[in-house]
C-alpha cells in the first residue's frame, strides 16, 4: 500500500472556494468517484470525487476552509501497489515527457498574458468584455443583466445570465474595474466572442500587443480544424453502406454529474428524428439540459422513461440510420440548417403534452431537484432559507428568478404579520371544516351588507377565545333585595354629586373585592402554557353594547375607587363607546370582565372569556322569587350570576367559592368593609 496526497482538481479557475461539507473521515475506506468534499462558490456548488480508491489516512481540510486548484484535501492509502504503482509512475514519466515536448505554444500563450500586463507602467485602459466559451452554443438568450453602466465590479462577478435550450449559466467578469458601456440588453441573443461591453481597468500594458499574439494563436489553432475535417471524411467513408444501420444512443458527457433525473422524454418509439433533435431533458441541482440525437433516422427503441436517473454512457435507445455516405461538402449546409433544426425541436417540445412533473408543478410545489434555477438564485435561496420548490417561477421555461425569491419572502412576511388575525377568523379553525357556502337567494330575496370593522374584530377575538380556552361556566344567584333598597335610597344623593347610581357600580366593586380575595382569578396564562402571570392591579372591563358592535372599556384600579367614582366613570366610558370616542388605551389592560344583560332579560347565559383574561361574569335579569328563610317563604329579588372561566388556570372548586363570595357580598354590601 502506498500513501499519497489527494489534491483539489481543476475547478474552472475559481480560487478560495468554500468547503461546505466534508463527507469522509479518517479511517474511511472509499472507492473511486466517491465524494470527498463539497465546494460552493457564488456561482455553483460541486462535489469533488476521489480519483482512486483506498483508506483515508488523514483529512487535511475542514468545513469552512477555502481551497483552490492543487490544494491538499486528504492523505490516502491507495489500493494496490507494486506493479500498479510502477505503471502509474511510468505513466507519470510519460506525461512529463509529453509535457516537456509540447511546443512553445502553451508557454508562449502563457507568457503573453504577463507580457501584456508588464508592458507599461500604470494608468487605466479600456478593454472589451466578450462572451467566453459557452460550449459551442450559438444565439443564446440573455435572460438577466446583473450590472449597469458605471458599476464598479470585481473579477468573477456575474455580468449576464444566459439560458439556452440545454442549460443556464452566469457569465462572470474577467477583470475588476468600472463598467464603461453595455452593448447588450435582456432578450438579446449572443454567441461566443460577442461583445458584452467595455470596462475600464487598471492598465499596466499597452493596447498594441494583443493583435499579433491573437493572430498567431488563431493560425496555430487552424491545424486542429483541418484534422477534424479529415476525421469526418473518414467517418463518412466508413459509414458508406446501402443497408440501414442500427446505432446506440448513449448519454454524452454531462459535466461529471451522476444519477441525473430525466424530467422529460421528447420522443417516442417509431418517431423520425433529425440530428440534434432533443431526445430527453435532464435536470440536476446545477443546470438543466436537453440531450440531442447524434444521428438522423428512426427511433426503434427507447430504454428510459421520465423519472429515471442516468449518468454518462447510459443507454437511451436505438436509432436506425440510413447507410449512405454523406458528401464532404454537405457539412456547411448542415451547419447552416442547425438553427432551423433547433427551432423544429423547440416547436416539437412546445406541442408535446406536458410531463406529469410539469403538470404537478402547475398545481403544487415541485421536488427541489426539479426546480429550474441558476446558481446565483440557488445561493440567494439558501441564504434566505427559502425552499425553491415553494417558489412560483416567472422566468422562461418555468425558471425561478431572483425576483421570484424576493417576492416569495415578501409574501411570507406579510402572511406572518397577518397570521394572528387570520388564525381566528370566524370561518373555521383548529382543523374544523368551514361552514359550506349557501346561495340563500334561491330561497327568496336577500341583501348582503359588509360587516363593520368593530363587528369583525369582535367576531375574530371571540372565535379565537372559544377555540383556545376550555370554557366552564359556574351558575349561582345573589339576593340583592337589600342592595336594591340601599341603591334607591342613595339615588338622590348620588345625583347631587353628578352620578347615576345603577347596579353596575356595586357589581364592579364586588368583583374587585372578590379578585383580591381570590387572586388566582387575576392572572393570565403565558403563551408557552407553562407560566401564570399574576397581576398586582385590579382593572375591570365592562361590556357595552353599541350599534357598531361590542366594546369593552376598562375601569382602572377599581378596587381603590368609591361607588360614586365607579358610577361616574362607567357612565362616561359607556358614552364614549356609543359615540366611537374610546381611545385604544381605554380598552386595554383588563383583568376581569362583566357582561350584564340585566336590563334586557334572560335567566342565564354562557359568556365567552375575554382572553387573555381567565374569567368573565355574566349577569341576567333579577327576578322576585320565594326564598325559604328557615320558617317561611319570603319574596326576595334574586340576581343570576354566570361565571365562565378558563379551566387551565382556574379550578372548579375555586370558581364555586368565587361565586359564593360574590353572592354574599351582593346580599350584604357591609361585608366589603371588613
Amino acid at each position: 500500500m502506498s500513501s499519497e496526497i489527494i489534491k483539489v482538481p481543476d475547478i474552472g479557475g475559481s480560487t478560495d472556494v468554500e468547503i461546505i461539507e466534508v463527507t469522509v473521515s479518517e479511517g474511511d475506506v472509499i472507492a473511486p468517484e466517491d465524494t470527498m468534499i463539497t465546494l460552493e462558490s457564488d456561482k455553483a456548488s460541486m462535489d469533488v470525487p476521489a480519483p482512486k480508491g483506498g483508506k483515508v489516512v488523514k483529512v487535511l481540510v475542514k468545513e469552512g476552509d477555502t481551497v483552490s486548484e492543487g490544494d491538499d484535501i486528504l492523505e490516502l492509502e491507495a489500493e494496490g501497489g507494486g506493479e500498479d504503482d510502477a505503471e502509474k509512475d511510468d505513466g507519470a514519466a510519460d506525461d512529463e515527457k509529453e509535457a516537456d515536448q509540447q511546443p512553445a505554444k502553451q508557454q508562449k500563450s502563457d507568457d503573453a498574458k504577463p507580457a501584456k500586463e508588464k508592458a507599461s507602467g500604470g494608468g487605466k485602459r479600456t478593454v472589451e468584455i466578450k462572451v467566453p466559451d459557452i460550449g459551442g452554443s450559438t444565439d443564446v438568450e440573455i435572460i438577466e443583466i446583473a450590472v449597469a453602466e458605471g458599476d464598479e465590479i470585481d473579477a468573477e462577478d456575474a455580468l449576464i445570465t444566459l439560458e439556452s435550450d440545454k442549460a443556464s449559466m452566469d457569465v462572470p467578469s474577467p477583470h475588476s474595474g468600472k463598467l464603461v458601456s453595455l452593448a447588450v440588453k435582456e432578450g438579446d441573443t449572443v454567441s461566443e466572442g460577442d461583445v458584452i461591453g467595455s470596462m475600464e481597468i487598471a492598465g499596466e500594458g499597452g493596447e498594441d500587443e494583443p493583435e499579433g499574439d491573437e493572430a498567431s494563436d488563431e493560425s496555430s489553432d487552424a491545424a486542429p480544424a483541418d484534422d477534424g475535417d479529415s476525421d469526418s471524411d473518414k467517418e463518412g467513408d466508413e459509414a458508406a453502406s446501402g443497408e440501414p444501420e442500427r446505432k446506440e444512443i448513449r448519454v454524452p458527457d454531462i459535466g461529471g454529474s451522476e444519477n441525473v433525473p430525466i424530467i422529460e422524454v421528447a420522443v417516442a418509439e417509431g418517431d423520425e428524428i433529425d440530428e440534434e433533435d432533443a431526445l430527453i431533458t435532464l435536470e440536476s441541482d446545477k443546470a438543466s439540459m436537453d440531450v440531442p440525437s447524434p444521428f438522423k433516422g428512426k427511433l426503434v427503441g427507447l430504454s428510459v422513461k421520465e423519472g429515471d436517473t442516468v449518468s454518462e454512457g447510459d443507454l437511451i435507445g436505438y436509432v436506425e440510420v440510413a447507410g449512405a455516405a454523406k458528401p464532404k461538402n454537405a457539412e456547411a449546409p448542415k451547419r447552416e440548417a442547425a438553427p432551423s433544426g433547433e427551432k423544429k425541436s423547440a416547436d416539437k417540445q412546445a406541442e408535446a403534452k406536458p410531463s406529469p412533473e410539469a403538470q404537478m408543478a402547475a398545481h403544487k410545489p415541485r421536488e427541489g431537484k426539479l426546480v429550474h434555477a441558476g446558481p446565483a438564485v440557488r445561493m440567494l435561496a439558501r441564504e434566505l432559507g427559502v425552499d425553491l420548490a415553494q417558489v412560483k417561477p416567472s422566468g422562461p421555461k418555468d425558471r425561478v428568478l431572483k425576483e421570484d425569491v424576493h417576492a416569495f419572502v415578501k409574501q411570507a412576511m406579510q402572511q406572518r404579520s397577518a397570521a394572528p388575525e387570520q388564525a381566528a377568523t370566524a370561518t373555521g379553525g383548529a382543523g374544523i371544516p368551514p361552514i359550506p357556502a349557501v346561495d340563500f337567494s334561491q330561497f327568496g330575496e336577500v341583501e348582503e351588507q359588509p360587516m363593520g370593522r368593530l363587528l369583525k374584530m369582535g367576531a375574530t377575538n371571540l372565535h379565537r377565545s372559544w377555540l383556545n380556552v376550555p370554557h366552564v361556566t359556574q351558575f349561582d344567584e345573589a339576593d340583592i333585595t337589600d342592595l336594591e333598597a340601599f341603591r334607591k335610597s342613595m339615588k338622590a344623593e348620588a345625583e347631587a354629586e353628578g352620578a347615576k347610581l345603577t347596579p353596575l357600580p356595586f357589581l364592579v366593586k364586588a368583583c374587585a373585592f372578590a379578585l383580591r380575595k381570590f387572586p388566582q382569578f387575576n392572572v393570565s396564562l403565558h403563551p408557552d402554557g407553562e407560566t401564570l402571570v399574576w397581576k398586582k392591579y385590579v382593572h375591570i372591563g365592562v361590556a357595552v353594547d353599541t350599534p357598531n358592535g361590542l366594546m369593552v372599556p376598562v375601569i382602572r384600579d377599581a378596587d381603590k375607587k368609591s361607588l360614586i367614582e365607579l358610577a361616574k366613570e362607567s357612565v362616561e366610558l359607556a358614552k364614549k363607546a356609543q359615540t366611537k370616542k374610546l381611545k385604544r388605551e381605554e380598552m386595554q389592560g383588563g383583568c376581569f370582565t362583566i357582561s350584564s344583560l340585566g336590563s334586557i332579560g334572560g335567566t342565564a347565559f354562557t359568556p365567552i372569556v375575554n382572553a387573555p383574561e381567565v374569567a368573565i361574569l355574566g349577569i341576567s335579569k333579577a327576578q322576585m322569587k320565594p326564598v325559604w328563610d328557615g320558617s317561611d317563604f319570603v319574596p326576595r329579588l334574586m340576581m343570576p350570576l354566570c361565571l365562565s372561566y378558563d379551566h387551565r388556570a382556574v379550578n372548579g372548586a375555586d370558581a364555586a367559592r368565587f361565586t359564593a363570595l360574590l353572592s354574599q357580598v351582593l346580599s350584604d354590601v357591609r361585608r366589603m368593609l371588613m
